[in-house]
């Protein structure tokens, strides 16, 4: 018996087999804790599995377990994505910053999980929420200070304010700021992330999330590229983008979308869940 610490399952059911030298099919394995990527980068968690070499002749058994295991962190993981995607689309989509997943999306998933804000939807939000957004903007404000203030990080007072009468502005300054941001603006979507469900489920406002200028800087980088797309789609009535990192492939949809409202604007993924951005023309049966 022994036992096995590992990213992911299937890593650890990989070490399991090297040290057993026996295939994975003929493991006998019990999960005792199933991996976790934290938050901010803490409190990470690793996959731990107790193994024996399984000799009673059951291997069928043991490969269905593994690929049952192994299915359902995938499962997962794509969940938590779909989920994260649905939620961006119906609000604010400058807010997010994806990371790349193995998966391919064709223009059926994409139009699934894309959902489009009615003048209706836009009323009932307003009729729903009785606080105006400078009155939630000061409740916010006082909250996520005396969160941060229990942090390590060196931060300014956090400012909160309206962005528009349906969305925040948080704003993130001070020497540790930059800090927040993280490699590939990891850091920055869990902050989006958990800022968004909060006060997206209190009081129905989106989200604009600025930290030490990054979105600005991100907006800026974008806006120079587009104008060689807006070129080809003047001239030949549709595009398509280069590979878009973290944050922007949101900010170039929106640009996109409220620049060529008659067009279908989606995002599409590569094999290796890059992200990247088709313009093309309405067709009708």
């Amino acid at each position: 018996m022994i036992k096995i610490e590992a990213i992911t399952l299937e890593e650890a059911y990989k070490q399991a087999a090297s040290s057993l030298e026996c295939s994975v099919t003929e493991l006998k394995t019990e999960v005792v804790q199933l991996p976790s990527s934290g938050f901010l980068g803490f409190f990470r968690k690793k996959a731990i599995i107790v193994d024996t070499k399984d000799n009673s002749g059951e291997v069928k058994n043991s490969k269905v377990e593994y690929k049952k295991e192994v299915e359902n962190e995938k499962i997962i993981e794509k969940n938590i994505e779909k989920k994260d995607k649905i939620e961006k689309n119906t609000q604010i989509e400058i807010n997010d910053t994806i990371m790349p997943q193995s998966f391919v999306s064709d223009q059926d998933e994409v139009l699934e999980d894309v959902e489009f804000k009615t003048d209706n939807d836009e009323k009932n939000s307003e009729i729903d929420r009785p606080k105006e957004i400078e009155q939630i903007a000061l409740e916010v404000k006082k909250d996520i200070n005396q969160l941060f203030d229990l942090t390590c990080f060196n931060i300014d007072e956090i400012d909160v304010k309206g962005y528009d009468e349906n969305t925040l502005l948080i704003e993130f300054k001070g020497e540790d700021a930059a800090l927040l941001i993280g490699k590939e603006g990891y850091r920055y979507k869990a902050l989006s992330y958990m800022i968004f469900n909060w006060i997206n489920s209190k009081y129905q406002v989106g989200l604009r999330l600025e930290i030490a200028e990054f979105l600005k800087n991100q907006e800026e980088s974008v806006f120079r590229y587009l104008e060689s797309v807006y070129e080809s789609i003047d001239r030949d009535g549709k595009a398509q983008t280069k590979i878009l990192d973290g944050v922007l492939v949101q900010i170039a949809l929106k640009e996109l979308r409220d620049r060529y409202p008659e067009k279908y604007i989606v995002i599409r993924s590569t094999r290796d869940g890059l992200k990247y951005i088709i313009i093309n023309d309405y067709y009708s049966n």
